[in-house]
């Protein structure tokens, strides 16, 4: 069955669900369903061989489960003798009989449909007499792998979610990353990994802190699989939706990942895989989210274990968690004596220049740059995502970077690579088509300074580039003749006093020494002034637009004059038409 086939089925059962359900509340039957036939459908060939072995092992006094696993040749089983078809045959007690099922299922399955709160559920469709029609359906839809591919499942799952999504008015973004973004972060990450490319029966790791449904991970999956079908991704993920997490979980569990490697809860306050490194990884996470909720415990980590925890080089504002997000990531990166890591991901503008030097964002941006650690920052152009329309930007970060980004960041501004959708999905008007992605991933991989039609597309900087040193000018007080007020105790004494009111800070490139730029930018406007060097602090911001600049030069006054005319032409003739 096409996935438009088998997306307008499922969507069929909502037919069923109106007037007993909201509109918002269909994701709450329809995924755990879908799922759930899914899984009755892989664990079919297997079914009586399970059972057998079930009964063999019990007899035997040993715990059946890891040779339950062997026979269903996947990372879970059912040990129930019913599937979807066999509970038709049993109208009356399809409630108690469909619940038995699913709790026959092992524990990791079991916990997906306790996440979706499947039980609460069964209870409802049957109080509204819908349980055996709603069974029904999902149980005549074949759903078996031969039939509906891993990828045609998943892109399945992402149209749903979405629609879901939109119908309880809730952002769509929060559960959903573009497909085509993902692509273009999964080409990047990618990209210098030869031995991962070519070589058959490599393993990787990959992982995403802010799961969602598992997008990321699976087109990551694909990628790999499609270049070098002999590679293998090993996935790992933290998911704090509960609905999302458990269709990352069905997903994963689909295509033959070990679930164990997907976690719930928040990763930022409670890390689900502490001490683990990736070789990959890839993340969305939610665009200036304050983490107030979680506040003790950031700041408790930061104080109690500073750089050997993960916030140690500084915590951004309350009211916008990403840069957390990004540290996060670096805590997990493999050492670069053991092969090191590359991850990209998604975050607004303001990680690239909020908080002047000293604060905790500044502090961050110092501790990526002076370790070297930012390959590359791409612009992408606005409206791309469903929730949102601002500008957002890929951050790709390696310990491993080649020898020549060494000491460098690569900025692409490619905000002008898109076409316009045919039919706007929430804020999303504008999608990267597979020759944009092609053509910014080139742009990557050459390194190299592009300029198209006179319009900078990509820069390389110096990371010291983005540093400055920001310094207190102190202007002295005076008295009302005009005299110097000098200090009259301790190391100010016999010192003129500085007068707050006129205390004024400026930002010397790190380039540029200070003394020489304090003699050419203050001195010869403020001949009295003075740097107080104990309060210098070295700041680091990346304003982006900045370097894209291309200014453009007025038009002629001539032109402009005779549009005027014909302007003010235009308007005589109109009043003299109405006095006439």
């Amino acid at each position: 069955m096409s996935e438009p086939n088998l997306s307008a089925f499922i969507w069929s059962v909502a037919d069923l669900l109106r007037g007993d359900y909201k509109q918002s509340e269909y994701g709450k039957v329809i995924l755990p369903f879908t799922v759930l036939r899914r899984l009755d459908c892989v664990l079919e060939a297997t079914k009586p061989a399970v059972l057998a072995e079930k009964h063999l092992r019990e007899k035997a006094g040993l715990n059946p489960e890891p040779f339950l696993l062997k026979k269903s040749g996947q990372h879970f089983f059912n040990t129930s003798p019913l599937d979807l078809k066999k509970l038709m045959g049993d109208p009356d007690n399809i409630a108690e009989n469909l619940r038995d099922y699913v709790v026959d299922f092992s524990p990791a399955v079991r916990d997906i449909f306790e996440r979706f709160e499947f039980h609460t559920q069964i209870d409802r469709l049957a109080k509204a007499g819908l349980l055996y029609l709603v069974t029904e359906k999902f149980a005549n839809i074949d759903l078996h792998p031969k039939v509906v591919s891993n990828a045609q499942m998943g892109l399945v799952f992402e149209e749903l979610i979405r629609k879901f999504a939109e119908l309880s008015n809730e952002t769509a973004g929060e559960h959903f990353t573009p497909r085509e973004v993902i692509r273009l972060m999964v080409n990047l990450i990618f990209i210098e990994d030869d031995d991962a490319l070519t070589k058959p029966g490599v393993v990787r790791s990959i992982y995403d802190p802010t799961a969602g449904t598992g997008g990321m991970l699976s087109v990551a999956g694909e990628h790999l699989a499609s270049v070098n079908p002999g590679a293998r991704l090993v996935m790992y993920g933290q998911e704090l939706n509960p609905e999302s997490y458990a269709i990352c979980k069905a997903d994963m569990l689909i295509k033959g990942q070990d679930i164990a490697n997907i976690k719930f809860g928040n990763t930022l306050s409670a890390d689900g895989l502490p001490g683990k490194h990736f070789d990959y990884m890839l993340s969305n996470p939610p665009f200036g989210v304050e983490w107030k909720k979680i506040e003790k415990e950031i700041r408790k980590e930061a104080e109690q274990f500073g750089y050997d925890g993960r916030f140690g080089p500084g915590l951004p504002r309350v009211s916008d968690g990403s840069l957390l997000f990004l540290l996060h990531l670096v805590s997990k990166m493999r050492p670069a004596k053991d092969g090191g890591s590359r991850f990209g991901i998604v975050l607004n503008g303001s990680p690239l220049f909020t908080g002047g030097a000293g604060s905790g964002e500044s502090e961050s941006r110092r501790y990526m740059l002076e370790n070297d650690l930012v390959e590359a920052i791409i612009a992408l152009p606005t409206d791309m995502f469903y929730n949102t329309g601002i500008s957002t930007y890929v951050w790709i970060v390696s310990n491993r970077k080649p020898a020549q980004r060494k000491g460098k960041v690569q900025l692409i501004d490619a905000s002008g690579f898109f076409q316009k959708m045919r039919k706007s999905l929430g804020s999303k008007r504008k999608e990267l088509s597979p020759e944009h992605i092609e053509d910014i991933t080139r742009i990557f991989g050459d390194f190299k300074k592009v300029t198209r039609k006179g319009v900078p597309i990509s820069r390389i900087f110096k990371n010291e580039d983005f540093g400055y040193r920001a310094i207190t000018v102190e202007r002295p007080e005076r008295d009302d003749k005009g005299n110097l007020v000098l200090g009259t105790k301790g190391k100010g004494k016999g010192k003129p006093v500085a007068d707050a009111s006129l205390r004024d800070t400026e930002n010397v490139p790190l380039s540029e020494n200070v003394e020489t730029y304090f003699q050419r930018e203050v001195l010869p406007h403020a001949a009295d002034a003075w740097i107080d060097h104990e309060k210098t602090k070295v700041g680091y911001e990346i304003p982006f637009n900045r370097h894209f600049y291309v200014s453009k030069p007025p038009r002629p006054l001539a032109e402009i004059d005779k549009e005027l005319k014909i302007v003010t032409d235009r308007i005589l003739t109109m009043i003299g038409g109405l006095s006439q």
